[in-house]
């Protein structure tokens, strides 16, 4: 489809890696504009996202289209023919109804408790955010079960929604002294399998770099 295609971006977000990783299975050619959320966040932002203010938005030929998982959305569907769909195809609701619960249960289950993990500061607050985040990585497991990708033999819409996330592993196992690997060994696995394409090896952050930046963060507002 015609027209400019602008990406609202900042490195170490995994929802606007969601979108680059999406635009990169697409193939599709589009400006990357960073920004700066953290010091002050460009007005062009505030005005294609005056509800959320925040990133991913994706402007296309001057329409602001926004969260990370409605992007990759659409993303999939106006540059349907491009590449292989992320979504199941719409003769199977079913599927694509599964595909949006796991997306959101990423979002929901795995970020929040992501998010508890960094933030706690007492060892009792701390294993239980630990054991609600491996909790959460063995549900995703048990959803992926024996398939090389949540999509099947591709990489598919729950893909895309998690695998920005798996940069933050080894940042969770800092903080919560466990290993991925020997909890969900097969999550692990699939998480390097992601990695080996080039749509995820150039979209996401290194996992050190994710960490340094974490450690910044806590430093920065006493946590």
């Amino acid at each position: 489809m015609e027209g400019e295609l602008i990406l609202l971006d900042f490195r170490f977000s995994p929802f606007a890696a969601r979108a680059r990783i999406a635009l990169a299975e697409k193939g599709v050619q589009y400006k990357l504009l960073e920004e700066d959320i953290l010091v002050q966040k460009s007005q062009f932002l505030i005005d294609s996202n005056p509800v959320h203010k925040k990133v991913p938005v994706l402007v296309h030929d001057g329409k602001p289209i926004c969260e990370s998982l409605i992007i990759v959305e659409y993303i999939d569907e106006v540059w349907a023919g491009s590449r292989p769909p992320l979504m199941p195809p719409r003769e199977d609701p079913l599927r694509r109804a599964n595909a949006r619960f796991w997306a959101d249960f990423v979002d929901k289950k795995v970020y929040e408790a992501g998010m508890n993990l960094w933030r706690c500061k007492g060892e009792a607050e701390r294993e239980k955010a630990k054991e609600d985040y491996i909790s959460n990585l063995k549900l995703l497991e048990g959803e992926l079960g024996d398939a090389p990708f949540f999509g099947g033999d591709a990489l598919g819409f729950v893909d895309v929604a998690l695998v920005p996330f798996t940069n933050l592993f080894y940042t969770m196992q800092r903080l919560g002294g466990f290993s991925v690997e020997s909890e969900c060994p097969a999550l692990a696995a699939w998480a390097e399998r992601c990695k080996r394409r080039e749509s995820v090896a150039k979209s996401v952050a290194e996992p050190v770099e994710v960490y340094e930046f974490v450690m910044a963060l806590k430093k920065k507002y006493g946590v």
